[in-house]
């Protein structure tokens, strides 16, 4: 008799705003190949000796500046979003998991191999493949199966910036608050990615941009739509044009009243509400702008519920 379960996967959180959380988070986050692909031998020192000691302290700050009473906006609405999948789908076992936090990806697969499931739908919750996101996770559920007797039947989520229900989804935000005001642009803000990492093939920026002509096509509007890249860590070159860079110069360029969009967030984290709607919200005013506002990722959303749906389905 085939069991079925569902496990949504995002990326992770400091399990608290201190600097001994956040310094345990990065250890894991940043030693991870996929995310920094870069041979070990000359990482290890960097990461160890330069980065931990440093920057943890740094970014407990700006973890406590959007901790709310529920706790990291991430885990609070990854919570959510599992909990109202479950209730669309009683039947099944639906259950979330961080690449980089607690719960982990192999406590929740341990958790599905004990009540007996044996088919398993993984939907990592970011819309865009790369391979620093889906394609890591990937690599932990493969490498959770490796010398297991059994593994359930897997249908893995690669990407679903195409997906219509996501599309529809998303224009649906955006339309929602271009009937509040007047722009002179919605732009719409990626997490970036080296651009290193897509001269080797990740398709990255092929999605984001195939997801801002869908999104695009979507909407009712003479407002211009395009597309920048943010969250650059390290001295490397990183896709281009950058978020900051360009609300910087917005403004000396006529553009003074700006609709900010981030597709390839579904639930708010530190690059949501810190990095756009505090950092560079600043620096769009700060150059002159008039007007800068941000449409939220799907959070709670009962919208997203019907995403993930379709693509359980």
């Amino acid at each position: 008799m085939t069991k079925n379960g569902v496990l949504l996967i995002n990326l992770g959180t400091p399990a608290e705003p201190t600097t001994k959380a956040v310094r345990s988070y990065l250890k894991l986050f940043l030693g991870d190949p996929r995310v920094i692909q870069i041979p070990r031998l000359f990482w290890w020192p960097i990461l160890n000796l330069m980065i931990l000691p440093a920057r943890p302290k740094k970014s407990a700050k700006l973890y406590q500046s959007i901790w709310t009473e529920n706790g990291s906006p991430l885990l609070y609405y990854t919570q959510q979003q599992t909990t109202a999948l479950q209730a669309h789908f009683p039947d099944k076992m639906v259950r979330f998991a961080m690449s980089y936090s607690n719960p982990r990806i192999g406590t929740v697969l341990t958790e599905f191999e004990a009540a007996g499931v044996t088919d398993l739908t993984v939907i990592p919750l970011y819309p865009q493949y790369s391979t620093t996101t889906v394609g890591a996770v990937y690599d932990e559920v493969a490498r959770f199966y490796v010398g297991h007797p059994q593994m359930p039947t897997l249908h893995f989520i690669q990407d679903f910036s195409d997906n219509p229900q996501y599309v529809q989804a998303m224009a649906a935000k955006i339309q929602t608050q271009l009937a509040d005001a007047d722009y002179d642009q919605i732009l719409l803000s990626y997490h970036g990615i080296p651009k290193s990492y897509a001269t080797k093939g990740d398709p990255y920026p092929q999605r984001c941009e195939n997801c801002t002509a869908l999104i695009a096509a979507q909407l009712k509007t003479e407002v211009p739509v395009t597309m920048t890249y943010q969250s650059k860590f390290g001295p490397n070159e990183w896709l281009t044009p950058a978020t900051d860079a360009t609300l910087k110069a917005l403004p000396g360029q006529g553009v003074h009243k700006i609709l900010v969009v981030t597709p390839s967030f579904v639930a708010d984290c530190l690059e949501t509400v810190e990095e756009i709607e505090d950092e560079n919200r600043g620096y769009f005013m700060g150059n002159g702008g008039q007007q800068f506002d941000v449409v939220q990722p799907f959070n709670a959303d009962p919208e997203f519920t019907t995403v993930l749906a379709s693509l359980v389905r």
